[in-house]
C-alpha cells in the first residue's frame, strides 16, 4: 500500500479520524481515565488545530481516511517545544510506511513553525510505535513534560529539530 497521501485535515474528516482514534486506543489498553481519547477535541479535530502552530494531518488511501497526526504547542511548556499529539494508524496502514511518511511530515511542519524541540507520550505495548519514534531520531525520557493531562502514559519521548 505504498498509494497513500498526506494532507492536513478538513471539517468532513472529524468524524473518520474520531472514529480511528476511538478505534485504536483501546486496542493498546488506551480508553480509561488520563488517555487522549477522552479529549474534547477528539470530536472535532478539524477546529482543535485551526490555532497558530497548530496543524492535523490525515492519511488517506483510495479516499479513505485512515490515519493521523498533529503538531501543536506542548501545554504547559515553553513556546519552542511542540507536541506530536494523536498519531494513530488502522491496522490496515500500519507497517506501510505511512508512519515515516507522516513523521516526516509532521516534524517538517514543527520545524516550519519555529519549534526547537518536539515531545510526544505513548504506553507500554505500543512497541511498533516506539520503533518509528527511535528511528526518526526520538529519545526517550524519564518523566513527562508540560501538562498534557494524559497522566495514564508511562513513556516519554523527545527529540531536538
Amino acid at each position: 500500500m505504498s498509494d497513500f497521501s498526506i494532507r492536513e485535515i478538513r471539517t468532513e474528516d472529524d468524524a473518520a479520524v474520531a472514529g480511528i482514534i476511538r478505534s485504536v486506543m483501546p486496542e493498546f489498553g488506551a480508553d480509561g481515565p488520563g488517555f487522549a481519547i477522552h479529549d474534547p477535541e477528539v470530536a472535532a479535530m478539524s477546529q482543535a488545530y485551526v490555532a497558530p502552530r497548530h496543524v492535523y494531518f490525515v492519511v488517506e488511501h483510495q479516499g479513505t481516511v485512515m490515519g493521523g497526526a498533529g503538531i501543536a504547542p506542548l501545554a504547559g511548556g515553553d513556546d519552542t517545544v511542540c507536541e506530536l499529539r494523536k498519531m494513530y494508524f488502522l491496522p490496515a496502514l500500519r507497517g506501510k510506511g505511512a508512519g515515516a511518511a507522516m513523521m516526516q511530515r509532521c516534524l517538517d511542519a514543527a520545524r516550519g513553525f519555529g519549534f526547537r524541540r518536539c515531545y510526544l507520550e505513548t504506553l507500554y505495548g505500543m512497541d511498533g510505535a516506539q520503533r518509528l519514534y527511535e528511528r526518526s531520531g526520538f529519545t526517550q525520557i524519564p518523566a513527562p513534560l508540560g501538562s498534557t493531562g494524559h497522566f495514564a502514559c508511562d513513556r516519554y519521548y523527545l527529540r531536538e529539530l
